[in-house]
């Protein structure tokens, strides 16, 4: 089997504060408010299917028990529970998402084998005036915020930051975060659907009954002192260059430009992956060329070696540490 760049069909995911603006890339939703697009994923909640090429058909987790380490590269593989070690999403917030946490990897009360989530968002579109939360304010203790959670005044303990197209944000497990209405962001995470929530603007879930928070979770993992939280602008000063916005344990996330021809090379240790944030260019290697557009995500096998990128389009490529 000669390896190729792998495009999957994603795993619609409707939620209260999704919408329809994932429809923009190209994509066909069902109906209701779609809110997540998981565009490469092996997860029990969510597997997606191939729909290029010879393995066009087959989910991820197929080509994992098929191909293993030569696809994905020897660190590819999550120690914990064997699967893919990362989960790719676009998520469209037509209203505020839930203010939430997410666990690290050792958090004794996380299911059997689901894995902590550390992550990061590169924010492809932001109305005007558009916010997030990101961390708590200076100062906040575990005493003070469960506090400010029983008086129903969370938000005086929430640190809010202005976004525009372009921001990049690192988020450890342990960062008190949510994305606010008007923002369309790329997730590259930890293979992980654990999600804690610490407050919910006291609305509604799809079911019309108000959706769980899990306030003992949040306030155990929360990082109080600090979880190395970044942001920061992207801008790029020249084309073909990779501008590092996210080095964390479990992934690197660089943004770069391609103006002309890009000569790229895959290693033995870790797959690739690509978001075309924007424009239009193909994916070239020694077997074929792969046309790519904007909101397409790919999975570059570990084993495919050299390959090119062409045209003019902002990427995004994401790989193992």
């Amino acid at each position: 089997m000669k390896p190729y760049p792998l495009l999957f069909q994603p795993e619609m995911k409707e939620r209260v504060w999704g919408g329809r603006a994932l429809e923009q890339f190209g994509l066909k939703l069902p109906e209701g408010p779609i809110g997540e697009g998981w565009m490469i994923g092996d997860h029990p909640n969510g597997t997606t299917k191939v729909v290029n090429g010879e393995l066009a058909g087959l989910g991820l987790n197929e080509i994992r028990e098929q191909y293993g380490k030569a696809f994905f590269g020897s660190k590819g593989f999550s120690e914990k529970n064997g699967r893919f070690p990362l989960l790719i999403k676009l998520l469209d917030c037509q209203d505020d998402l839930s203010v939430q946490v997410h666990p690290n990897d050792h958090y004794d009360r996380l299911p059997e084998g689901e894995l902590g989530k550390t992550e990061m968002w590169y924010v492809l579109d932001a109305k005007p005036g558009a916010k997030i939360i990101y961390g708590l304010n200076d100062g906040v203790t575990r005493e003070q915020l469960a506090q400010a959670i029983e008086e129903d005044r969370i938000m005086d303990c929430l640190h809010e930051v202005s976004v525009t197209a372009g921001d990049s944000f690192y988020i450890p497990a342990g960062t008190v975060h949510a994305l606010g209405a008007g923002i369309i962001v790329a997730e590259i995470q930890q293979n992980s659907d654990s999600t804690y929530r610490l407050y919910d603007y006291n609305r509604k879930g799809l079911d019309g009954k108000p959706r769980e928070l899990h306030i003992e979770d949040s306030l155990n993992v929360i990082a109080y002192e600090g979880s190395g939280s970044t942001f920061m602008k992207t801008d790029l000063a020249s084309s073909n260059e990779w501008l590092t916005l996210a080095n964390s344990p479990f992934f690197i996330t660089e943004k770069g430009k391609v103006e002309q021809e890009w000569k790229l090379q895959t290693t033995g240790e870790s797959f690739v992956i690509h978001i075309i944030c924007d424009g239009t260019g193909t994916i070239q290697w020694a077997d074929g060329e792969q046309p790519a557009k904007t909101g397409e995500c790919y999975l570059i096998p570990a084993n495919l070696g050299s390959y090119t990128l062409t045209g003019s389009m902002t990427v995004l490529r994401s790989y193992l540490p």
